[in-house]
């Protein structure tokens, strides 16, 4: 590329010394504890005991970041920028600090000599910020550990934001991975009318941790190819000589917006045309800067620079003058005053209020937070004259819900629904009367509801939705994401990351509130008969019950009233994950709505009107969480009514599976003495569970009827069978939940003995009846709830 006339050589100088300030910062926050300055030799004293860090990324984010910044002030541009190599977190700091941001926040770390010891010291220190971008970290919304998730996040952040461009440096360690290999797709959902743009910046500096890598070694013919079919324009800017460097990618980044700009005109003629988005790619050395060889091996350019590329340097003299020498190359004399202050001509590279990168609200989404319009839940109430009588698909009410909720927030274009092409599938497509898929791509006369402005995101990749949707929640927006059960399991590591980014961010009083993340987990594991064993796995609800619990909710509604008020009740929160568990086949209705909102709000409750205690202590507690598991006790329930009429039942059903714990485990809790009292203190306890047996046992095992509590659930048995067969190969039905109580009640003695005779051929002709008939019998398919 050649000199672009837009930029003066004096203007890329001063950039050049900008950046030099940023890569002093990035070093001396890896290794000083003191003498930030190098105002004297440097001495052991001065070196931290202990040296962490990711220097090998971080001088091309740095050169970045100095780069966006020219853009921003020539063209009052307004730019979030994503660090997509996550440890490259002293480069972020370092720029925060430069353009004030970082003091504005923590005055403590001030703009002078002892603020600059400060902000070297804490960096990977005890007390102080960790290594990488993280909550911590003013302008972030992506953290270190989320290796794969920067361009997904940065098209999330994009969505709806018409005004804004995502700057999303992607590491080419991180290209390697799965997600971030399918996240180049996401420009086939992006309108350029309706959302903003994303700008990617592929950072090749050749090296992982400990080898190349595979796009880095590729020609630029190839790469090319590669992204341009992807749908991408892409620039090149390459090389290791700073000055050449700085004129190419100050000319890539013009003709990048520039690109950008026409794009946005010619969308106003034709706003369904797919464009061609611009991205660069950066190559540059890994470790730029630093030093060339240490100890005789190669370091600059070669994966050793990606950690601390020398090592020893608080116990090695010959290391630590080696250190030495590397900082003073940038001339930390030339970028900071006396008094440690910024020199005025480089401080005036910065943009400036929330312009700068590292004060933009849309990295604190919760200052651009609106509360979500809903409407009353009342209005969606399925009638049920009395329980058990009228049937209905949980979440087609729930979709009917949502389809009035987007019509309620168009004007503000803050709500998205999200979920791997199974809208339609999980009974959600009443949203499709109010809005249709978003899609930029191609479209042909039969495709179902695809348009640019369409609301739903849609696209066979759980990685992408969930990304989509934090990026979209980060920057101050609403969201729903939708799955199959067993598959949600792919996006686990993401739950984890963005359960530890809400937990460090409630801490932090800068940064503000932003929507909760809503699961709705369906097609789950008891009507996930006709996919077989593959897909029947209820164990996302036990990685969710790890995390903080102030952060985390977990929900089993046991039919369509219970879910309307817990869905409506967590669009409605922050600060949290919730996850919905509900099936959306045909099935009975239990409560009125007055009934279910009372219900969901206790999150726990006897349900009178099915048991037979008639105000004397239980002789058994039918205990029961998730749809199918109330089902099956309800009907174990009616059997044993009849049965054995003297026998003294208490059913008890949760909603809110965290109202289990104690109060001192979590906020939903419920006190020992109100446990005690649903529960009882020493009756058995028959609990029917959605999931995995062992999770209730770990929630109750303080509690005092613990011993006593007898669980029911998955225990990983399943294949393609009958809805009932899959409860009775996991113990979890009617027949196997009545002979469970009998078998806790001694007391019963002969008078039972003919019942569970009568349960066991239940089951033996059960057995028998599917296997010849391919369907359940039909006392099975037609049962209701009796009692009155």
């Amino acid at each position: 590329m050649t000199n672009d006339p837009k930029t003066t050589d004096e203007e890329l100088a001063l950039i050049d010394r900008y950046w030099r300030a940023a890569n002093y910062l990035s070093v001396g926050q890896i290794y000083l504890m003191d003498n930030p300055l190098l105002r004297e030799p440097l001495k052991a004293e001065h070196v931290k005991p202990r040296l962490l860090g990711h220097w090998g990324t971080t001088p091309g984010l740095n050169f970045v970041y100095a780069h966006l910044n020219r853009i921003i002030r020539a063209r009052d541009a307004d730019i979030l920028y994503i660090c997509g190599p996550g440890h490259g977190g002293p480069g972020m700091v370092a720029n925060t600090y430069l353009e004030g941001t970082y003091s504005e926040i923590y005055p403590e770390v001030g703009e002078d000599a002892a603020g600059l010891k400060r902000l070297f010291q804490q960096f990977s220190f005890p007390g102080g910020i960790p290594s990488h971008a993280a909550p911590e970290t003013p302008g972030s919304i992506h953290e270190g550990g989320e290796l794969g998730y920067a361009l997904v996040h940065a098209y999330g952040a994009a969505f709806d934001n018409p005004d804004l461009v995502v700057a999303c440096v992607v590491g080419d360690g991180e290209a390697e991975t799965g997600p971030l290999a399918a996240a180049w797709h996401s420009n086939k959902f992006l309108s350029p009318v309706r959302d903003g743009t994303v700008l990617p910046i592929l950072h090749l500096n050749g090296y992982k941790i400990a080898n190349p890598t595979v796009l880095a070694r590729l020609p630029d013919a190839e790469l090319a190819h590669l992204f341009t079919g992807y749908g991408y324009d892409p620039l090149f800017v390459e090389g290791s000589d700073p000055q050449a460097m700085h004129r190419d990618m100050a000319a890539a980044l013009d003709t990048a917006f520039d690109r950008i700009a026409a794009i946005r005109q010619a969308a106003k003629d034709d706003p369904a045309r797919r464009p061609r988005w611009p991205m660069i790619v950066l190559r540059s050395p890994k470790g730029w800067t630093g030093p060339k060889e240490v100890d005789g091996k190669v370091v600059e350019n070669h994966w050793r620079s990606h950690q601390v590329p020398v090592s020893e340097c608080r116990s090695n003299a010959a290391h630590r003058d080696i250190l030495e020498a590397w900082m003073r190359s940038y001339g930390p004399e030339d970028l900071f005053d006396a008094g440690g202050r910024l020199r005025p001509e480089l401080r005036a590279l910065a943009p400036n209020g929330t312009r700068r990168m590292g004060a933009s609200p849309h990295a604190n989404g919760g200052l651009l937070r609106r509360e979500l319009h809903t409407p009353d839940i009342r209005d969606y109430a399925v009638a049920v004259d009395r329980p058990g009588a009228a049937e209905a698909q949980a979440t087609k009410v729930l979709g009917d819900y949502l389809r009035d909720v987007i019509r309620l927030n168009a004007a503000e274009s803050n709500f998205r629904v999200f979920g791997p092409d199974e809208t339609a599938s999980n009974r959600l497509g009443s949203v499709f009367e109010a809005t249709d898929r978003a899609w930029m791509a191609e479209t042909l006369p039969t495709d179902d509801h695809l348009a640019p402005e369409g609301r739903v995101m849609e696209v066979l990749s759980e990685h992408l939705c969930q990304g989509w949707l934090e990026g979209y929640l980060l920057t101050g927006r609403h969201g729903f994401f939708s799955c199959y059960e067993a598959f949600i399991h792919i996006v686990d590591s993401m739950f984890n990351q963005h359960a530890k980014w809400l937990k460090v961010s409630r801490e932090l009083p800068w940064r503000k509130p932003v929507s909760s993340l809503n699961y709705l987990l369906t097609s789950h594991v008891w009507r996930q008969d006709h996919n077989g064993f593959s897909h029947q796995d209820p164990g996302f609800v036990d990685l969710v019950a790890n995390k903080g619990a102030d952060i985390v909710r977990v929900y089993l509604p046991p039919d369509a009233n219970t879910l309307l008020w817990v869905g409506d009740h967590c669009l409605k929160t922050w600060n949290r994950i919730n996850v919905i568990v509900a099936g959306k086949q045909p099935a009975p209705q239990w409560l009125t709505m007055e009934a279910a909102v009372a219900h969901c709000e206790a999150g726990l409750g006897i349900w009178d009107w099915a048991g037979t205690e008639e105000g004397l202590d239980p002789d058994v507690v039918m205990a029961c969480a998730g749809d199918v598991p109330t089902m099956e006790t309800l009907a174990a329930v009616d059997f044993l009514r009849e049965a054995l009429p003297n026998l003294r039942i208490r059913v008890v059903n949760v909603v809110d599976l965290m109202t289990l714990q104690s109060p001192q485990h979590h906020p939903h809790g419920i006190a020992d003495e109100a446990f005690d009292r649903i529960f009882s203190r020493d009756r058995p306890v028959v609990f029917a569970y959605h999931g995995y047996p062992y999770l209730i046992h770990r929630l109750v095992y303080k509690r005092t009827n613990h011993p006593n509590v007898h669980v029911r659930g998955f225990v990983e048995e399943g294949t393609t069978t009958t809805p009932f067969d899959m409860a009775v190969m996991n113990g979890l039905d009617r027949y196997h939940l009545a002979i469970e109580a009998i078998g806790r009640l001694p007391a019963l003695g002969e008078a039972a003995e003919p019942v569970v005779a009568g349960l066991k051929r239940k089951l033996d002709e059960h057995h028998a009846y599917v296997r010849e008939h391919g369907e359940d019998m039909p006392e099975i398919r037609d049962w209701k709830w009796r009692a009155v």
